[in-house]
């Protein structure tokens, strides 16, 4: 009944239905003035749909911007625009005017297989896709993770895959996301990137779009493992993280004075690079087969990483690069010998370490991400004249070897 109602009745009458009132409803996302303009939206994980942005823009011609539609539990990135999720459910004002500013742009990314149109077109993604593909307008969709890892294939490809519990709960609910939104991709066809390698196993036609991370705000200048190792492990989710497989090594390690050991939950984000910047080994993740934006802000920082990687992925980012990635392999039963050697031969670990701020600045800075982006908004064929694209090392075209 609310929802029947004039937005301006509505929003004054039941505020608390709606979660929004009137005041909450800020304008469209401006059209950038480019003859190439980009959105990205609505996700922006770990602020990447504004960098992605932010890098897309140094194409010559190119403007782009970013919208997050922002969940109740507002995670403080950066943005160029914000609406709040109650309002894109809710108001027909906002989803009229977003729709007449996206027929504007030229080109949009969909992130995460997740509407952008609020409840213009029902809140129906497939609906908004051919309405933006009628308009003229080039669509291509970019993966952060959950929304397309699917659970089952990723169980059977890794013994360590958190998704071999099966009773946890998000299992079945992660696999119907990612199966309905691998079928969407399949639907459409369009371009789609991928910010990790690994989830090219289930989009084989993608292409990796790299995390880009600011190096010089993380960078450190402080020496490492001129001591005992201070290792830190900080999971956003213990379980995806494997948290409780290594807990137990770390915690013997400690107790027998081979590490310094701290785990630390819900730091704030302007605080992660002194977190950083106090120790020598940051441990990410042990059960998903990548490095997250984690490894990237402790590799920025200098500091040692310890992740497990895929192989697969780890020979992708080898044949995307031309380096191999400076992060130091291990699962949960090779942890203990590992960190033991580190304690042993602290020097050649730094060595290691020390390639760190290179390798991030080169792969995952805006050139990196830049040169992926440029023939989805430039035309095929184009890379070949890019500068990003000679300074990375990277390229729209480069596919895995083993993808599938």
């Amino acid at each position: 009944m609310v929802l029947a109602l004039p937005d301006t009745i509505a929003e004054r009458a039941f505020p608390t239905v709606l979660g929004y009132s009137r005041e909450d409803v800020p304008p469209p996302v401006a059209v950038p003035g480019g003859d190439v303009r980009l959105l990205i939206a609505p996700a922006n994980y770990a602020e990447q749909g504004l960098q992605w942005a932010r890098a897309a823009s140094t194409l010559p011609g190119v403007d782009a911007v970013n919208l997050q539609i922002v969940p109740a539990r507002n995670p403080g990135f950066g943005t160029d625009a914000a609406v709040p999720s109650s309002v894109a459910a809710h108001s027909r004002r906002w989803s009229d005017s977003q729709w007449t500013a996206v027929r504007s742009f030229t080109h949009v990314l969909i992130e995460a297989e997740r509407p952008i149109l609020g409840r213009r077109f029902g809140g129906d993604l497939r609906r908004e896709i051919h309405a933006m593909l009628d308009a003229g307008v080039r669509v291509g969709f970019v993966s952060h993770g959950s929304d397309l890892r699917l659970p089952s294939r990723h169980a059977d490809d890794s013994p360590w895959s958190p998704f071999t519990e099966p009773e946890w709960p998000l299992r079945t609910v992660l696999e119907d996301l990612a199966a309905e939104n691998g079928r969407i991709l399949d639907e459409f066809d369009l371009p789609v990137f991928v910010s990790t390698p690994d989830l090219i196993a289930d989009a084989p036609s993608a292409t990796w779009l790299p995390n880009i991370v600011d190096a010089a705000r993380w960078a450190a200048g402080i020496p490492i493992l001129e001591g005992r190792p201070r290792v830190l492990h900080a999971p956003t989710n213990p379980v995806i993280k494997g948290t409780a497989l290594i807990e137990p090594t770390l915690l013997r390690l400690q107790a027998e004075g081979t590490i310094d050991y701290r785990e630390v939950h819900g730091v704030p984000a302007s605080m992660m690079p002194g977190l950083y910047g106090s120790v020598d080994v940051v441990l990410d993740q042990f059960r998903l087969g990548i490095y997250s934006t984690t490894s990237i802000e402790a590799m920025a920082a200098g500091r040692l990483v310890i992740a497990r990687l895929d192989d697969s992925v780890r020979r992708h980012i080898a044949d995307a690069t031309g380096e191999d990635p400076p992060v130091v392999q291990a699962d949960p039963d090779t942890l203990d010998g590992l960190l033991r050697d580190i304690a042993a031969r602290p020097s050649d670990y730094a060595a290691i370490a020390a390639r760190g701020p290179g390798f991030v600045q080169r792969f995952h800075g805006p050139a990196a991400a830049a040169a992926v982006l440029r023939d989805f908004l430039l035309g095929p064929g184009t890379a070949a004249d890019s500068e990003p694209a000679r300074s990375s090392g990277l390229g729209a075209n480069e596919r895995p070897h083993d993808a599938r």
